[in-house]
């Protein structure tokens, strides 16, 4: 497994207009080409009265899988451009479709590159990116009297907790770097003077925004 990669922050829609000609970016994660083939006919499916529909995915930790499609555009105007944008942004699992009504003006091979290129970036910026980072989950049980001690340590050391669960007890599960495990144990236990248990859930990507 990577320790980091990234992807979109969610799926998402994004339209932009130019010389009358609406291009709307669909995006998805997807964990394989069954899944992002899935997404693109239910794009097409969705928008059958458009002049086209563009897709490109990329899968996989060594991007294994990619693939890019003109859908009736001139080879290699909209697909392939569509595609090196998702790498440029060194992005993983994802596939995206865009949606083109004609507006009635002609752009060019050129012009083309650049729409199908900017519809892409203008959806990443609107959607967002995250980095999802491997990270190990640690549950710490304690006392209700040290939730405002444990939440203010991970707050001003920028711990995230994801999950908080109250019963008897309150069981909070942060989210830490392998490496940073023990320190942050030893930090706890000398916050809680020792009231405290801990349990690791094992590894799992906590995800960060980018930007």
């Amino acid at each position: 497994m990577l320790e980091r990669y990234k992807t979109i922050k969610e799926a998402g829609t994004n339209e932009i207009e130019i010389k009358g000609s609406r291009f709307i970016a669909h995006f998805q994660r997807v964990t394989d080409e069954e899944q992002a083939l899935e997404f693109i006919q239910a794009i097409k499916k969705e928008h059958w009265k458009a002049t086209h529909n563009c897709s490109a995915f990329l899968i996989g930790e060594n991007d294994q899988v990619q693939r890019a499609m003109d859908d009736g555009e001139p080879s290699g105007t909209a697909g392939v451009p569509m595609l090196e944008v998702l790498k440029k942004n060194e992005l993983k699992d994802v596939a995206v479709v865009v949606t083109r009504y004609f507006g009635g003006t002609k752009l060019g091979a050129g012009g083309l590159v650049r729409a199908y290129s900017g519809a892409v970036s203008e959806g990443l910026k609107a959607i967002g990116i995250v980095e999802c980072r491997l990270e190990d989950q640690l549950a710490l049980t304690f006392d209700y009297a040290h939730v405002g001690k444990v939440e203010y340590y991970c707050q001003t050391q920028n711990i995230p907790i994801v999950d908080k669960v109250f019963l008897n007890n309150v069981q909070f599960t942060c989210s830490l770097p392998v490496q940073e495990v023990e320190a942050f144990k030893e930090a706890i236990i000398e916050l809680l003077q020792n009231q405290v248990a801990f349990e690791s859930l094992g590894e799992m990507y906590t995800e960060y925004p980018v930007g």
